[in-house]
């Protein structure tokens, strides 16, 4: 008997990838056919998990919301459910406006969508699914992964404890709650069974990992664990805070070869009364310092941020000094967004929103572009090397790969000519880089594994 199709559509940030894996892993348990991110959504029910941070991304869930309602409204769909971030937010005014929608879940209670699907007499009628089939507690920590089989993202906690004057995350998903150290081995050691070697740990603020629950900070703890288990080929760390930034971290990135010399920490700015204003905790002469430490503990570490421009108060010799900053950081990846309010945080609601919409755009280009600089010149300088190369994928006449200081999606990427050698998706290389531009590698095959 044909199952019923659930098609799953995953906005925003790859923290909301992992929980549409767990929803994946339940559905196929429940006895339906899921798919995921499809170019044409043909399936009997769909489920959209929403992204809700920032104005771009709010658009974007809020179209595909109206985009599936219109093929519900046509009789192509026959059920539409939204989770998520923004309905997380902005619950009751979705529920207004949006009435195509059958039902919309938060961040955390998307776990109903199991039984509320189960309990569904007409979908029941096809055979599709188990009658009062609820969420499977055994195997909560079960995932389908979505990516490349050989990478997975490994979420370490939800919320976040910080609050920050123009960041509404803490509004949406609540105070920093830590996966127990165990679970996560746990957790590690089914996916590497099946096959994965690489794995972000992603969080909202990973140095502030275990605080809740042992009262200190402890991801050098669990990073040093998770290094040890077998098959763990490489570890990747994002998202951090610079503010109490746990220096043991460091030690335990140089002590283990499968620790990727890269990290993920987003400054925002370098302006002592941006930072100020902004409730980082942190100075622009603690921040120096910091990345001095970073270089100086793990020699060759590549560090990826995030800087802010236009933010309420930001004055021209604010914006100069974060651009002579940025020379100075030289960072070896770095995104940049303009600043915009986001209802309920305090920016919102103690600072006028005083940069024009037209400096800001001027700041942004201008700070990009001594980024993209900055970049080719960090790349040329990987031209002669030999680096360890894991392939991602092949596109046309090349095998796509990533070194270790490159993570996927978001980061530059190494070519390899297809037509000169044969090699195996998810393995490792070692690759001559021969040439760069301003974001890419290019290289040959020196070695196989």
């Amino acid at each position: 008997m044909k199952r019923t199709t659930v098609d799953i559509i995953t906005l925003g940030c790859s923290k909301n990838l992992v929980d549409s894996e767990r929803l994946i892993a339940q559905l196929e348990a429940a006895g339906y056919n899921v798919t995921h991110d499809v170019d044409q959504p043909e399936g009997e029910i769909a489920i959209v998990n929403t992204c809700g941070f920032i104005g771009d991304a709010k658009e974007e869930s809020i179209n595909m919301i109206l985009q599936l309602g219109e093929r519900k409204e046509q009789g192509s769909l026959k059920r539409l459910y939204v989770m998520g971030c923004l309905s997380e937010r902005y619950l009751a005014d979705l529920e207004l406006e949006i009435p195509e929608v059958d039902r919309f879940y938060g961040k955390f209670d998307w776990t109903k969508i199991i039984s509320d699907l189960s309990s569904d007499e007409e979908l029941l009628s096809s055979g599709c699914a188990i009658a009062g089939q609820c969420f499977r507690s055994d195997i909560a920590n079960e995932r389908r992964i979505t990516t490349p089989s050989h990478y997975a993202y490994l979420k370490i906690s939800e919320g976040c404890d910080r609050n920050c004057a123009y960041c509404a995350i803490p509004i949406i998903t609540g105070k920093h709650k830590s996966r127990p150290i165990e679970d996560l081995e746990d957790e590690v050691r089914q996916l590497v069974s099946r096959g994965v070697k690489e794995f972000q740990i992603i969080a909202q603020e990973l140095t502030y990992y275990g605080l809740d629950i042992y009262h200190r900070r402890s991801i050098a703890e669990l990073v040093d664990r998770l290094a040890n288990i077998p098959g763990v080929e490489w570890l990747r760390l994002h998202y951090a805070y610079p503010t109490d930034f746990p220096v043991e971290l460091l030690k335990v990135m140089r002590q283990h070869r499968n620790v990727c010399r890269y990290l993920d920490i987003a400054l925002q700015h370098s302006a002592d009364n941006v930072l100020e204003r902004m409730h980082r905790h942190i100075t622009s002469k603690q921040t120096r310092e910091l990345i001095e430490t970073m270089r100086r503990e793990v020699p060759g570490i590549e560090i990826r941020t995030t800087l802010m421009v236009g933010f309420p108060g930001e004055t021209d010799e604010d914006f100069n000094e974060l651009v002579e900053f940025v020379k100075w950081a030289r960072f070896d990846r770095m995104g940049a967004f303009a600043y915009s309010e986001e209802d309920g945080t305090y920016g919102a609601e103690h600072y006028e929103d005083d940069v024009t919409p037209e400096v800001k755009e001027a700041r942004l280009n201008k700070l990009m572009r001594i980024q993209q600089r900055i970049s080719a010149e960090v790349q040329e300088l990987k031209v002669g090397k030999t680096m360890r190369v894991i392939i991602d994928r092949q596109e046309g006449d090349y095998y796509i790969g990533r070194t270790e200081f490159d993570s996927p999606e978001v980061d530059p990427e190494v070519l390899i000519n297809a037509a000169d050698v044969e090699l195996v998706l998810g393995e490792f290389y070692d690759v001559e880089i021969t040439s760069a531009d301003d974001f890419d590698l290019y290289g040959e095959v020196v070695e196989i594994e």
